[in-house]
């Protein structure tokens, strides 16, 4: 019988760590100032943003801040090979025919493990917010990591 109530007493403990885990969302630790791209930038420019601030890609915006791509360094990477390639110069190119336009964004009420099992399932590095069609967020696979911490510091020492 003692085993028994001590199951009960368990289930109650997880019930209250799983409350405390739903706490955890990707709104809390999602970045929110964030360096944006133009579509009309020049790949040179962008490449120069991107080594300036120690980052591997970012959103497009438009005028009105709604998100239309983004662009990574392999993107920029295949731009400057094929135009060592072809021998075309770059100058002249926007990023507009070479950022992935085809952009999966994440909800900034989902949990961060729920986040964090969409990182492992499409390989992305981040993924942006979006809120009434405008980008208000990003959330990286770091960011995730550091949640990960603060949740170990809450619940996983004794």
């Amino acid at each position: 019988m003692g085993i028994k109530s001590f199951q009960g007493a368990r289930k109650e403990t997880q019930q209250k760590n799983n409350n405390s885990q739903e706490n955890f969302k990707v709104s809390d630790f999602m970045t929110r100032d964030l360096i944006t791209f133009k579509s009309t930038q020049s790949v040179e420019d962008v490449v120069n943003t991107l080594i300036k601030h120690r980052i591997s890609g970012g959103p497009v915006v438009n005028e009105k801040n709604e998100l239309i791509g983004i662009i990574s360094e392999g993107d920029c990477i295949k731009q400057i090979s094929d135009s060592r390639y072809y021998n075309m110069p770059m100058e002249s190119n926007s990023i507009e025919k070479h950022m992935a336009t085809n952009v999966e964004t994440i909800d900034g009420n989902l949990n961060v493990f729920d986040a964090a099992k969409q990182f492992l399932d499409s390989k992305r590095r981040r993924f942006p917010i979006v809120e009434d069609g405008k980008l208000v967020g990003q959330i990286s696979q770091k960011d995730i990591l550091k949640a990960a911490m603060q949740l170990k510091q809450q619940n996983w020492k004794p």
